[in-house]
């Protein structure tokens, strides 16, 4: 019988926290980070030459250079200490029953098969560092639609690749992004053409399985003018006593009159590093719209952010997190204003409990001729307990007169009277917790499909649970 204590990860354990073997990878794990490894992953992805200039030079500037002073703790990670190439399967199925067992058990437990069927218009499963499985509504490919993994369409949309991969978020843009191009595998490639309308969403789900895996996901999505596109990830990894790295870059390119929408609903285990990059090229009347989730993990540092390029393009960004005991989300958004008559919007919002920290770093830049403005920032922080710690880092950089930008920040408490009027109707305290969190998060929640809003409040809940008595 678990303790209180216990019920968050217990609850883990048995739908996120299991291991399969690794004794039947097709390619088994490869530790250190060296040339000999980046000319490894190139090998066996058989990539262009372009490709493996481009890796060996992010390997060489990230090894020159040096981590960020406001994120000491980058330079302390054993870079040797993972594993940077695992393949369980050599090639992906497009049918869940090609799959080995094991692996096809795994994607059951996480209910992946299930949504598939019900309401997504294509399912890509990543496992370590490769694609086990892909698939498309046959009619979206008919429209010309792709939803592959990255490694496939280097192979098989050489030229979209070439063109758009590292100009939204180049190696040289941050000391993890060098790493991360150096060395990436897994990820997804998604195209929508010119007026094709994606109306359900496309998902992947991202799993690391093996101890001390470095998994890196890199994920392109380009969507042409007036195409509109829903993509969602999740990701999970069993538990381990010693650390695993979960590093992505992704860029979205929304073109004139497109919209773009990136929902991630992240729960890996506490034992896994994420550090993320996120970025997207807004243009002409597009709109982009992050939808960010971050829980699990030990620590999580992800800005996602979106450069407006074109006349009346949007940006939306939402940004929730959840740190726990020994957990530090830092976590916020930026948008980067460089066209007239843009607008963005920033939500942020936060709870910290049993010691957990927070951090909101944002930016928003209104770049001189950039006419006509409007922006608005929120950031709102909850504190659950007197030992749990929340921080906000906003910058504004506006260069023009006539932009409406507003700011808002709160950092709060869960209320006394709050809890007392709903244990007064016969509410326990823990659900009583609850609902106060619920809504508190709501602005995220309601962003969902609905299977995934009630796993979200379920997991939120749970924690909250675990938060009293």
């Amino acid at each position: 019988m678990p303790t209180k204590v216990d019920i968050v990860t217990e609850d883990y354990k048995e739908k996120y926290g299991f291991s399969d073997p690794i004794e039947e990878y097709a390619v088994k794990g490869v530790k250190g980070l060296s040339e000999r490894v980046v000319q490894e992953i190139v090998r066996l992805h058989d990539e262009p030459a372009w490709m493996e200039q481009t890796r060996m030079k992010a390997l060489k500037h990230f090894l020159d250079r040096k981590a960020p002073a406001w994120a000491p703790e980058l330079a302390d990670i054993d870079y040797q200490d993972f594993y940077y190439y695992a393949r369980p399967t050599k090639k992906a199925a497009d049918s869940w029953d090609q799959l080995p067992a094991y692996i096809k058990n795994t994607y059951d437990k996480l209910g992946i098969g299930e949504a598939e069927k019900k309401f997504l218009a294509g399912v890509g499963a990543i496992y370590e560092s490769e694609a086990v499985y892909h698939s498309i509504q046959g009619e979206l490919s008919k429209q010309g639609v792709v939803f592959t993994d990255t490694v496939t369409a280097l192979k098989e949309y050489p030229e979209i690749m070439k063109k758009y991969f590292g100009t939204v978020v180049p190696y040289q843009d941050n000391y993890i992004a060098a790493l991360q191009t150096a060395v990436w595998s897994a990820g997804s490639f998604v195209y929508v053409p010119e007026g094709v309308k994606v109306s359900m969403p496309l998902q992947a789900y991202f799993r690391i399985n093996e101890r001390n895996m470095g998994q890196f996901e890199r994920t392109l999505i380009v969507g042409e003018p007036y195409s509109e596109v829903t993509y969602m990830e999740g990701c999970s990894a069993p538990v381990y006593s010693s650390q695993s790295l979960h590093s992505a870059i992704v860029e979205i390119i929304a073109q004139k009159g497109s919209l773009v929408k990136y929902t991630t609903l992240q729960n890996w285990s506490r034992d896994v590093l994420n550090l993320v990059t996120k970025r997207a090229h807004a243009y002409e009347d597009s709109t982009v719209s992050w939808v960010d989730f971050n829980g699990g993990s030990r620590l999580t540092r992800k800005y996602p952010s979106i450069y407006l390029l074109g006349p009346r393009a949007k940006a939306d960004i939402i940004s929730v997190a959840y740190a726990g005991a020994g957990q530090v989300q830092d976590t916020g958004g930026k948008a980067i204003h460089l066209a007239r008559d843009t607008t963005s919007k920033i939500i942020s919002r936060s709870v910290s409990k049993d010691g957990g920290h927070t951090a909101y770093r944002g930016l928003l830049h209104i770049a001189k001729g950039a006419k006509n403005v409007k922006s608005s920032v929120r950031c709102d922080a909850l504190l659950i307990d007197e030992r749990s710690t929340t921080a906000t880092y906003p910058y504004m950089e506006i260069q023009e007169d006539d932009a409406t930008v507003t700011h808002e920040a709160s950092v709060g408490k869960v209320g006394e009277e709050q809890l007392f009027y709903l244990m007064a109707r016969g509410i326990s305290e823990g659900d009583a917790l609850s609902m106060v969190v619920n809504g508190f998060l709501e602005p995220f929640a309601k962003e969902l499909p609905m299977a995934y809003a009630v796993e979200f409040n379920r997991l939120m809940s749970l924690e909250m649970t675990n938060a009293v008595g």
